[in-house]
């Protein structure tokens, strides 16, 4: 009788769990000849070599093929071959030629009022409404007006006057830039040395620059605040938030956006500090009034009207503020924490005392109602749950109702209840404009959605490639024209109606 020879089956499940774990396991369990222990044993040992396995393959992919990851707004990084990083030197090319470009002309720099001035325009509540744009993109979307390469961070764009004024990081020095709105030629850049880095968010300054009666003003990643002529970028005053405010730099840099109110400059200044909300002359740049000692948020300040009270209202790291004009006394505060102190999204006035606040990380959202009492004011919770968790981006309001981005999915909620009316589509971790009773959505990955903002039902109606890479910037409008940028390029597209 011969001897039975052992089956080569084994060896090659072996050799498949070793190489390729999934294959493996699929092949381990339509084997017949392996007993139910001997199964249960194998997959036991699948399952713990699993992420060993994981991990020498990312770090083969990482050391020589250049794999490499970038945080998109998730729970988990994003696996790429090409991280969303500007090119310096297509960069720093395309801004010594620019022959491609018109020239800049009084006709363009005319045909483009005041408009969209600060961040998220006029009342920094994302709603566009200078005049109609177009609802029934074609196929190929848009038409784009000119597109080119720009320096790193987060900026937005504010737009005045025929130019588009943003800040980037190029290299190891930050540039407040001024473009033609028209072609998109650079018209003056001022640069410094300073260079915010956070390995997870990304590198570059925040805040988007705000313009005010012929000044530009920006506050950089490490709290430059300076202040230009807007025409020819001349510098007329700077300070260092930072250091004039005995404050601390936020861990992801300074993201508040400066805000004029009458003559004054309102400013957050990172903390935890000596002082952490700042007003200054918006001419002369001579302090008014400091006020506050606690962290800031990543959001920025807000002129509004509550209950009658016209004031400041401003998230810090742990609560919602309401701040007196004057002097930067607390008129009232809404305990309202995000973990870590990121609170990111700006609040969205719903009525004359009532506003939104929203933020990821578990926080949820909240109506918060403002009221008068014997002694002042004092806030109250109207209503709070976890329909809607605005994490990098901030929601719109339109006749009642409020869209935003849960997380990366699109959702309206009725803003008199708080309940979710539905929630649809994913658009990554993007921003959101309210236009013509539409919203403009730049997606995480830069793609660019029109959706009808209706409390019915989701109705997607376009979406078309805008930018290539992550993309966590404000989109802008302004006389019909569309400005969205990243941290690699920036675009501009006509979306006015004809």
């Amino acid at each position: 009788m011969t001897a039975p020879t052992r089956s080569a089956t084994p060896r090659r499940i072996r050799y498949a769990i070793l190489m390729c774990p999934p294959a493996g396991l699929v092949l381990l369990w339509l084997d017949r000849n392996l007993s139910l222990p001997k199964k249960i044993l194998r997959s036991l040992f699948t399952v713990f070599y699993t992420p060993i396995y994981a991990g020498l393959v990312l770090g083969i992919l990482y050391q020589f093929f250049g794999l490499q990851e970038e945080w998109r707004g998730g729970s988990l990084p994003h696996f790429t071959w090409s991280k969303t990083l500007p090119d310096y030197d297509r960069l720093e090319a395309s801004r010594r030629d620019p022959t491609n470009l018109p020239p800049f002309t009084s006709q363009a720099k005319a045909s483009v009022s005041p408009y969209w001035t600060e961040f998220r325009g006029p009342r920094r509540d994302g709603h566009y409404t200078e005049k109609s744009i177009l609802t029934n993109w074609p196929p190929i979307g848009p038409r784009l007006l000119w597109r080119q390469p720009c320096g790193g961070g987060y900026a937005s764009f504010a737009i005045a006057n025929g130019l588009a004024y943003t800040i980037e990081q190029r290299r190891k020095q930050e540039a407040v830039a001024a473009y033609d709105a028209a072609s998109g030629r650079e018209i003056w850049v001022h640069r410094y040395d300073a260079w915010f880095q956070d390995a997870q968010g990304g590198d570059g300054p925040r805040a988007t620059p705000t313009y005010h009666e012929g000044r530009l003003y920006s506050v950089g990643g490490l709290g430059d605040l300076r202040c230009f002529d807007a025409a020819d970028g001349k510098l007329l005053w700077k300070k260092s938030l930072i250091v004039d405010n005995e404050s601390k730099l936020l861990r992801y840099g300074l993201a508040g956006s400066p805000l004029i109110a009458d003559d004054k400059l309102i400013v957050l200044a990172g903390g935890p500090g000596r002082y952490t909300v700042a007003a200054y002359h918006r001419v002369t740049g001579e302090p008014v009034w400091k006020t506050l000692h606690e962290q800031q948020g990543y959001s920025s300040p807000m002129l509004v009207t509550l209950t009658g009270e016209r004031q400041i209202l401003v998230l810090t790291g742990s609560r919602a503020v309401g701040l007196k004009l004057e002097d930067g006394a607390l008129l009232w505060d809404y305990a309202f924490l995000v973990r870590d102190g990121n609170t990111i999204a700006q609040p969205v006035l719903l009525s004359t005392n009532r506003f939104l606040v929203s933020g990821g990380y578990g926080a949820g959202c909240a109506c918060v109602e403002i009221q008068r009492t014997a002694t002042g004011f004092a806030a109250r919770t109207v209503w709070r749950n976890q329909n809607l968790k605005n994490k990098f981006t901030s929601s719109v309001l339109q006749d009642g109702f409020i869209y935003g981005l849960d997380e990366d999915l699109l959702a309206c909620v009725d803003a008199a209840t708080g309940k979710r009316k539905w929630k649809d589509g994913r658009y990554g971790y993007g921003q959101l404009l309210l236009a013509s009773g539409h919203l403009v959505i730049l997606c995480g990955n830069g793609d660019l959605t029109l959706v009808k903002a209706t409390p019915d039902q989701h109705r997607e109606l376009a979406r078309v490639p805008g930018i290539r890479g992550k993309t966590w910037n404000h989109p802008a409008i302004a006389d019909g024209r569309l400005f969205i940028r990243n941290a690699a390029e920036m675009a501009c597209f006509d979306i006015g109606a004809k």
